[in-house]
């Protein structure tokens, strides 16, 4: 299946000159968000993976249906401030400044095979200081899945040393 023809290209979003991948479109059609869901699943079942873990939202709604799919544990990374328990945190650096990201402390088990997964890899901070978060806690990255790699944003120069798998590139 060509996932490419269920991902809308919105111009001048959120910003002019900017065309931003919109894969809400992939999500309402079933057979499409199947489609990418299994071929991620196919993916971490190559990697022997324990967990999921997924930042806000997007990774939510990519990793859920694949963690799901697998019965295996999904941790969620979020914005610093809205997670209930102790956690660990991690800052990124953003265009205009930096972020601050939180997983809950025992949320991975020292020598767990992490699957992290995302809608979009571009920059790869976001990523990266989820990588930092699991190994912190003696997690395995045993990969990186995406629906989508902005490949003019190199962000897999920051994740080198780790697995990536990406459903489609731009």
């Amino acid at each position: 299946m060509d996932l490419k023809q269920y991902v809308t290209i919105v111009e001048d979003w959120p910003k002019p000159g900017i065309r931003f991948k919109d894969i809400t479109t992939i999500m309402d059609n079933g057979d499409a968000y199947k489609y990418a869901t299994d071929q991620i699943v196919e993916y971490a079942k190559l990697k022997n993976v324990d967990m999921i873990v997924g930042p806000e939202a997007r990774g939510f709604i990519i990793g859920c249906p694949v963690a799901y799919a697998m019965a295996k544990g999904f941790a969620p990374v979020r914005k610093e401030g809205k997670l209930p328990r102790e956690v660990i945190t991690a800052e990124y650096d953003l265009e205009y400044g930096t972020n601050v990201l939180a997983m809950h402390k025992d949320a991975i088990k020292p020598g767990q095979r992490v699957m992290i997964i995302d809608d979009l890899l571009a920059t790869g901070g976001t990523v990266e200081a989820t990588i930092k978060l699991i190994e912190q806690m003696g997690g395995v990255v045993a990969g990186c899945a995406f629906l989508i790699e902005l490949t003019y944003l190199d962000g897999r120069e920051k994740l080198k040393g780790y697995d990536i798998c990406t459903l489609m590139q731009y």
